[in-house]
């Protein structure tokens, strides 16, 4: 019998190991993947330029730019080595050494700001002279990645003029990490930051983590949750923020803190936290003193108050005005800056939740300190798949406003679901608020064209965690990339970034390419459809924020219900937001408020959101009653994702077996879920609209009470 049992576990651990494991990219390099150049004329023409450099200046950031170049030259041309700049075909420059090149080759230099690059070939055809100029070794940097950008995109490099300067300044991650490795609203493992081992062991991934970032110009990054621990500003702590603000400096990277209003009592042992009250002014005078003695370079303060039971200035009968500027006064003599979050709500002040941001923030236009932005959401109400923008863009003229976009996917089926965030960053952007009269972008707002904003800044939510391929799904990295490309450029074209990543990270070859770039261009309008249609929003799992439940109505405060935001009943379905209902299209100007009062001319996408319509309500864009059209849109994101899976399936040959196999297995998630998400809630509605499903669709596999069963206790992200 044992002599059997052995046998047996013999057998079994011989079939496990051979069992054919899939080789290949496995995502860690993201982006910046310097694979050999097949072609051996392109290969060629790039060793023209690449095959023989110059880095003038000695620091850490040239430093950088130097094994950046080895690194690259080597993997993508298999040769390449620095020289000396009378022999070199590039050359990488700032500052007086840039000038005296720019003067020495007659090179003119257009104006930009001190991250901006000049990249300029002074050469011939055959014989490039590439000149990569910038004021600051960050711009050159940049520049250093955007040539290299060029190369990964088989862009051509004899003649190039290519000049660029970031539209916004504060580009900056929000990582919504805690202490204990825990990562809110994550989805791609746990925190990359290991705080225990901190400040002695700095992991590779930081390293890799920085040329990211720089590679797409982000200069700041937030370290820990806004949900702050008051932990992180205890001395052992900050010597762990030290380790990695030392190691991220090179690559232009300033490192910020989250805080916990309350820290003065937490930390300090006060008996307030009232930002009037001298002794807590004090408290943090010493405590940013310290900050700045530990890191010189320190960045600043995010601050969530008075949001979902987080201490702040309001508990002591204070504005937030008030609350930030004591901060900012603590701050400005080391020029820092706070980031105070316009995430507010509160039911107890009896006001729907889609206008309260406006209704507290509006009146405090001009009472800012000239050091602190406050970082509005895109939407309204909180990162669903679609809202119109948030009415505080472009209401508060002496007041610079920092966008807070989404990365992560909270409320867009986590890490499985492949949506790309480019277009919704896009709609975004380029909505006109008409605050100036037509062309009143909320890009112009966030660059600070439309108001002169001495300060710019937009945030990202990361989507980062220990995850090898570092997002939990491959094509996920597109929207870390693509808030970089946006943030540094708020108008530059979404399907030009996902076309680009495409070749950086996935093939080469032009029908790849260009499916590639199609699926993502569609991915967002698909997702919307199966999930939240025609304005329809939070409906999704009570919690973890995980699958469909229309039907949640037991929470504690009203506007946690997905019943609160749909109001299906026999009469019809949606929120009205019209001047019939909450009146939340006040808060925009002219002439949306007066196009979004009317169904007939609120866009489709955000009919739902601002009217509540009857079931035989007709939509003009297809003369369907709304309940066939709520129907129709339910069933044709679930078709369409099966559609994405089979376009993924055929390009197996032109995609690494790894990469490849990644997304199919997420897809196939998605698949199901998608089904999951068009069948719940298409029963749940049908019980209010009391119409069937129209002639010729798939009946759900289960009825109502089934999909009403499911619980999800682990779901990963929870709050």
């Amino acid at each position: 019998m044992i002599r059997l049992f052995f046998l047996c576990l013999l057998a079994i651990t011989f079939q496990c190991s051979a069992e054919p494991k899939i080789q290949g990219e496995d995502g860690y390099r993201l982006w910046l993947k310097y694979d050999l150049i097949s072609d051996d004329v392109k290969r060629n023409h790039y060793l023209t330029v690449l095959g023989k450099y110059a880095v003038v200046g000695s620091s850490p950031t040239f430093e950088v730019v130097r094994q950046e170049l080895s690194l690259a030259s080597s993997g993508l041309l298999g040769e390449g080595q620095e020289v000396k700049e009378k022999e070199a075909s590039l050359i990488i420059a700032a500052g007086d050494n840039a000038a005296t090149f720019a003067k020495q080759y007659g090179i003119e230099w257009p104006k930009q700001g001190d991250d901006g690059y000049f990249i300029h070939d002074v050469g011939s055809q055959n014989q490039p002279k590439i000149f990569v100029l910038s004021k600051s070794e960050k711009g050159a940097l940049y520049g250093t990645f955007r040539l290299l950008k060029q190369i990964q995109t088989d862009d051509v490099l004899s003649g190039i003029n290519v000049a660029s300067s970031p539209k916004v300044q504060l580009r900056v991650l929000n990582h919504w990490d805690n202490l204990d490795g825990h990562v809110e609203r994550g989805y791609a493992g746990r925190s990359i930051w290991n705080w225990h081992k901190l400040p002695g062991y700095i992991d590779q991934r930081y390293v890799d983590y920085a040329r990211a970032n720089a590679s797409i110009g982000i200069n700041g990054t937030v370290l820990n949750n806004v949900n702050a621990d008051p932990l992180m500003l205890t001395p052992a702590y900050l010597q762990k923020v030290r380790a990695l603000a030392d190691l991220f400096r090179p690559y232009g990277i300033q490192v910020y803190l989250s805080v916990k209003f309350s820290s003065p009592q937490l930390l300090g042992g006060l008996e307030t936290s009232d930002p009037l009250e001298p002794g807590v002014q004090k408290w943090w005078r010493e405590k940013v003193s310290e900050i700045y003695k530990t890191i010189p370079d320190f960045g600043g303060f995010l601050v969530k108050a008075n949001s979902e039971g987080q201490p702040g200035p309001g508990d002591f009968g204070r504005t937030h005005a008030e609350g930030a500027n004591m901060l900012a006064a603590a701050l400005q003599p080391f020029d820092g800056i706070v980031m105070w979050r316009a995430f507010v709500y509160a039911n107890e002040k009896n006001e729907e939740r889609s206008k309260q941001a406006y209704s507290e923030f509006k009146p405090l236009d001009g009472q800012f300190a000239n050091n602190v932005l406050v970082q509005v959401k895109n939407g309204p109400i909180d990162f669903q798949p679609r809202e119109p923008f948030s009415p505080l863009f472009g209401a508060t003229p002496e007041t610079p406003l920092m966008m807070e976009f989404q990365i992560t996917m909270e409320y867009l089926g986590f890490s499985t679901h492949m949506v790309y965030l480019g277009t919704m960053y896009e709609e975004v952007l380029e909505s006109d608020t008409f605050a100036k009269g037509e062309g009143s972008t909320v890009a112009k707002v966030i660059d600070g064209q439309l108001f002169s904003n001495h300060i710019t800044g937009m945030a990202g939510v990361a989507n980062i965690g220990a995850d090898r391929n570092w997002t939990g799904n491959i094509m996920l990295q597109s929207n870390w990339y693509v808030f970089g490309r946006m943030a540094w450029d708020p108008e530059v074209s979404a399907r030009e970034v996902a076309n680009d990543w495409t070749k950086m990270t996935l093939s080469h070859d032009p029908d790849t390419v260009d499916a590639v770039t199609t699926m993502l261009m569609d991915s967002h309008e698909i997702t919307v459809n199966y999930m939240t249609p025609l304005g329809l929003h939070h409906i999704m799992g009570a919690g973890h924020h995980f699958g469909p439940a229309p039907w949640v109505d037991w929470l504690a405060r009203d506007d946690w219900n997905s019943v609160y935001y749909h109001k299906a009943a026999e009469d019809g379905v949606g929120f009205d937001r019209s001047p019939t209902g909450v009146n939340s299209v006040e808060q925009y100007f002219p002439p949306l408020k007066e196009l979004w009062a009317k169904p007939e001319t609120t866009p489709e996408k955000y009919l739902l959101w601002f009217h509540h319509l009857p079931w035989d309500y007709r939509v003009s864009s297809s003369g369907r009653t709304l309940w066939n059209e709520i129907v129709h849109r339910y069933y044709q994101g679930a078709e369409d994702v099966a559609r994405m899976a089979a376009k993924w399936n055929s390009l197996k040959e032109h995609i690494d077996p790894l990469q490849f196999e990644q997304v199919r297995m997420s897809l196939a998630i998605q698949q199901k879920e998608a089904i999951w998400w068009r069948d719940a809630c298409v029963l749940y509605f049908m019980q209010y609209s009391q119409q069937p499903l129209p002639d010729n669709l798939e009946k759900p596999s289960h009825d109502l009470e089934y999909y009403q069963s499911l619980s999800f206790p682990h779901a990963p992200g929870q709050g």
